[in-house]
């Protein structure tokens, strides 16, 4: 493929261990690199010959332990596979959603994965700007089809409300809980939304508490999402579900520390299984309401490679984690229910009839 390389090599760039990601500070973006094809270690693309993936994250890190790290992982995967080269630009203000995604397509990269629902806008221009690039928009639903843009999109209603009938059938106190990110993103209403269906439609005696973040600063609060679980768990919420990267995360670690939990107080995870992402949250964690985001990312851009990724939206796969650690806590016939609801929500046999409207 024709390459125009254009940029600079990237003064931060450096060959990455996943668990040593992160960084970025006050300047706009940070950057990483990861060459599975053995060349270009540090700086950007390795030439012309080379299959050339560039990650543009949301705001928060690429090691958020949530959508971003997926997705980032989802890529390193397909570089791997593919033996092409994958590198990471790390957003931290939302005006230079633009900036970081030209950054990828002036040095001519095969294909550009942003993340996040609020990329949309400027992931459409960009791809209509760079028709011979392939873009993977994740939780980016399409309503107008580019032959070069994929929506790699997730019925989140669906993982919620797994996750939500679970808590319903589960729950002593008949409290239960979420501590989201925006509900301005709709992947995250729909997590929420989901998850009080099916707390409902498991147990109608249930009372469901939904709090979200405000807008600003959605999905890197931690202390937020630490200080709304802790107001949960004295109300008497004995199950919280926590979504909307490192401020979910936030609450997880705190119901962590909660008298009784992984016996009588449970958090949910979300997007991945946080028993391993968040190992600090494992006491607590009944599941995680997954996205398989890292699967999603990886097929489609080996799809790309292949030139045959879809314009439109791609449906990724959603499910339940495993119970780990809090296997014994939940009871055979509760298990039994949940996995049945499962099937019936994959058959579409079972509706969460959750709207956004």
């Amino acid at each position: 493929m024709h390459r125009k390389w254009g940029l600079a090599a990237a003064a931060a760039a450096a060959a990455l261990v996943l668990a040593a990601c992160g960084g970025g500070g006050s300047s706009s973006s940070s950057e990483a690199s990861s060459s599975a094809a053995g060349g270009g270690g540090e700086g950007d693309c390795p030439g012309a010959d080379a299959f050339c993936i560039g990650l543009v994250t949301d705001t928060g890190k690429v090691d958020d332990k949530s959508f971003n790290q997926s997705a980032w992982e989802g890529a390193l995967e397909a570089a791997q596979a593919s033996g092409g080269y994958a590198k990471y630009i790390e957003t931290v203000d939302p005006k230079d959603y633009a900036t970081n995604i030209q950054q990828f397509a002036t040095a001519g990269y095969d294909v550009i994965v942003t993340v996040g629902f609020l990329m949309g806008e400027a992931t459409v221009t960009e791809a209509k700007a760079n028709t011979g690039i392939q873009f993977i928009g994740v939780d980016q639903f399409q309503v107008d089809a580019l032959p070069n843009l994929t929506g790699l999109v997730f019925p989140e209603d669906k993982a919620g409300y797994a996750a939500g009938y679970l808590a319903g059938l589960m729950t002593k106190t008949n409290k239960i809980g979420a501590v989201l990110g925006t509900d301005t993103v709709p992947p995250v209403k729909l997590f929420g939304e989901g998850y009080k269906a099916g707390a409902i439609a498991a147990n109608p005696s249930v009372e469901v508490t939904l709090v979200y973040h405000e807008p600003n600063n959605a999905f890197s609060d931690p202390e937020w999402g630490a200080a709304e679980a802790k107001k949960q768990l004295a109300q008497g919420h004995d199950i919280i579900f926590g979504a909307g990267g490192s401020t979910g995360n936030g609450a997880l670690i705190e119901i962590a520390k909660a008298p009784g939990a992984g016996e009588t107080i449970f958090c949910i995870g979300v997007d991945t299984d946080q028993f391993f992402t968040v190992p600090e949250a494992a006491k607590c964690l009944l599941t995680s309401a997954e996205k398989k985001l890292t699967l999603g990312t990886k097929d489609l851009i080996l799809m790309a490679k292949d030139g045959k990724a879809p314009g439109g939206n791609y449906v990724g796969l959603t499910g339940l984690a495993p119970y780990h650690d809090t296997e014994a806590a939940v009871p055979e016939d509760v298990k039994a229910k949940v996995a049945e609801v499962i099937a019936g929500l994959d058959a579409g046999t079972i509706a969460t009839n959750v709207t956004l409207g």
